[in-house]
C-alpha cells in the first residue's frame, strides 16, 4: 500500500493536536490522582472516593483514552481518516464536560474561568479538526496545492 504524498499539516490541525496532548497528560495525571487519593484515604482510614476496585478501572480507562490520544497524534502525520474521527470523539467529550463543568460553576455561584477558557479552545479545537482544514488534511484525497516535493 502507498503513502498518500507528504502534506504540510495546517496550523489549525497543528493547534489542535496540542490540546489534545494536553488533555492526554490531564488524563494520566487524573488517573494517577485518583488512585493516590484512595490510597491516600485508605491508610488514614477515611472513607474512599470509591471502591478501590472501581477506581483501578476509571485510572485504567483515563489511561487508554490518553494513550489512544497520544497515538492519534503520532499517527497524525499520516493522514489516516480514523484519526480525524478519534479526535473529533475525543474533543467533543472533552469539551462537552467542560461546558458543563463551567455550567456547573455558574449554578454554584463561583464561575470558573479557567472552565470558561478550556472550553472554548476545545471548541475551537473541535471546529479545527472537523471543519475544512481537518477534512482536507486527513482526507486521502485532499488538496495538492500543499504538497511537498518527494
Amino acid at each position: 500500500m502507498q503513502d498518500s504524498p507528504k502534506v504540510r499539516m495546517p496550523g489549525a490541525v497543528i493547534l489542535a493536536l496540542v490540546m489534545v496532548c494536553g488533555h492526554a497528560l490531564g488524563y494520566l495525571f487524573g488517573g494517577w490522582a485518583l488512585i493516590d487519593e484512595n490510597r491516600s484515604k485508605l491508610e488514614h482510614g477515611q472513607d474512599l472516593l470509591m471502591p478501590m476496585a472501581m477506581a483501578w478501572c476509571v485510572a485504567l480507562f483515563l489511561w487508554g483514552v490518553a494513550a489512544l490520544q497520544v497515538a492519534c497524534v503520532v499517527l497524525a502525520r499520516k493522514r489516516r481518516y480514523w484519526v480525524r474521527v478519534v479526535l473529533i470523539v475525543c474533543l467533543s467529550f472533552v469539551a462537552l464536560s467542560m461546558i458543563v463543568a463551567f455550567l456547573g460553576s455558574l449554578v454554584g455561584g463561583v464561575p470558573s474561568l479557567p472552565a470558561f477558557v478550556i472550553a472554548g479552545l476545545d471548541v475551537a479545537a473541535l471546529w479545527m479538526v472537523s471543519g475544512p482544514s481537518g477534512h482536507d488534511y486527513f482526507s486521502a484525497r485532499g488538496p495538492a496545492s500543499g504538497v511537498i516535493p518527494a
